[in-house]
């Protein structure tokens, strides 16, 4: 619980730092006086101004938000000697390039971090294939499970290697999110000749991007032997007499090739609401013994499934992923971009109905991914907090009269009539742009306590 609190705090104080301090450095080299740099709102917890300076900065309680106050004569009086100074006496190109810079730098801070992960070299699953889920995109388009994707494209595009399972499920993911075919060249686990694999992702309905799409997709995680990990206290497979290093042959009449057909399995040992007892072979030392095994039966949104309450598979094989100084930046570059046009396209399809608004999350799920990924060590918490910092860049782009994009859709106006919004428009716009924000914040504070408690 402190790491997630930590985490969340660390996360959202850098992140708005850095976009303020975008508003800010532009501001300062457009010659505009900047009177207050603040993070958080509230009661000050720490406050300095640096000799010479006219700015004060501000640290707040509540690290929600931030600003950077200038010098502006719709705010309040302004000297006739410092006119020059204030935001509003400054030309069209400077005042936009002082809005658009707070997203510019959250994109520039994701592409960095991006770069960061790519050039320390990361350990990352090999893209050898699970067994699909049955019924699945990747069943029916002939994948059984143990395949090297070497390569792989969306759509037309050319085709480009494929470094680690975790290259291939965001592959994968926008592919899904996009309706795109996916296109693998893969090479089986028998040592056959390379064959390409056409995913058709057309036939997902991912209204909902939820834990349930890579099930739709039938990939659910890279091969693993059929492994027993550590085994709970009073799970069903501590009953049946399982123990840690048992390799599974066989569950019922149905022969066990890897990890992930042995979770499905499991999973499917159920008959109706009930558990569904077989018996299993597994391989213990030298010999093979059989073993009657009752699941226990846990209902899931998708229906009853079967536990086992022990870990299924051992660890996959691992590459080591780490790029060049340059092709690291542009990789980085990349991703943030892809990133943004997905975030992007995902907004447009809530706005129209093609996707869900249960897609929509809030602080609490922030909060919580940044526990896990700080858990999971500083090259997941950095991967995080880029995914973050590109959502915060969108969203502060989106024409929302509140936000920065609104800004700049009031500046797109000017310089096409000539004549700024009046003000009489810019009250309406404002509490419109306020009133669609608190209702956006709303739905993702209620999707936050329904996943998180539900």
């Amino acid at each position: 619980m402190l790491l997630t609190v930590v985490a969340f705090i660390v996360a959202l104080g850098l992140l708005i730092a850095v976009h303020e301090y975008g508003h800010y450095r532009v501001a300062v080299a457009c010659g505009v006086k900047v009177l207050k740099f603040s993070v958080g709102f509230g009661k000050p917890l720490l406050r300095w101004q640096p000799k010479g300076s006219p700015t004060e900065f501000v640290v707040g309680a509540f690290p929600l938000g931030g600003y950077v106050r200038m010098l502006d004569e719709r705010e309040a009086p302004v000297q006739a000697h410092e006119r020059h100074l204030a935001f509003n006496t400054q030309p069209l190109r400077s005042r936009a390039a002082i809005v658009a810079a707070g997203p510019a730098a959250n994109l520039l801070l994701a592409i960095l971090l991006y770069s960061l992960v790519n050039w320390s070299g990361v350990q990352e699953p090999r893209a050898v294939l699970a067994s699909p889920v049955a019924g699945s995109v990747a069943q029916s388009a002939g994948l059984r499970g143990g395949e090297l994707v070497e390569r792989a494209a969306l759509g037309a595009d050319e085709m480009e290697p494929v470094r680690s399972f975790e290259d291939l499920r965001w592959l994968l993911t926008r592919g899904a999110l996009e309706g795109v075919t996916v296109r693998l060249d893969v090479v089986p686990q028998t040592g056959a000749s390379h064959r390409e694999i056409l995913l058709d992702m057309s036939r997902i309905d991912t209204r909902e991007a939820d834990a349930q799409l890579f099930r739709k997709i039938g990939i659910l995680g890279p091969w693993t032997r059929p492994v027993l990990g550590e085994v709970m206290a009073d799970g069903a497979a501590e009953r049946a007499g399982l123990r840690e290093g048992d390799l599974v042959l066989k569950l019922g009449a149905t022969d066990v090739v890897d990890g992930q057909q042995l979770r499905e399995l499991i999973r499917q040992s159920v008959r109706g609401s009930d558990a569904l007892a077989q018996p299993w072979r597994v391989q213990r030392g030298g010999e093979v013994v059989t073993l009657d095994v009752l699941p226990d039966a846990k209902v899931e949104p998708s229906g009853t499934v079967g536990r086992i309450g022990a870990y299924v598979g051992a660890a996959p094989e691992f590459v080591t992923v780490e790029y060049g100084l340059f092709e690291g930046a542009w990789a980085g570059v990349v991703k943030t971009w892809d990133v943004s046009v997905l975030t992007l396209r995902m907004m447009g399809r809530m706005v129209i109905g093609e996707a869900s608004i249960k897609n929509l999350s809030g602080p609490l799920t922030i909060a919580d991914y940044a526990g896990r990924s700080a858990s999971m060590g500083l090259t997941q918490y950095l991967i995080f907090l880029a995914l973050i910092s590109v959502s915060l860049g969108v969203l502060n782009l989106l024409p929302l009269p509140v936000l920065d994009g609104g800004h700049l859709m009031y500046y797109l106006w000017e310089g096409v009539t000539g004549r700024g919004v009046s003000d009489a428009w810019m009250e309406r716009l404002q509490r419109a742009g306020v009133a669609v924000l608190l209702l956006m914040m709303s739905i993702a504070l209620f999707n936050d306590v329904t996943r998180l408690f539900g």
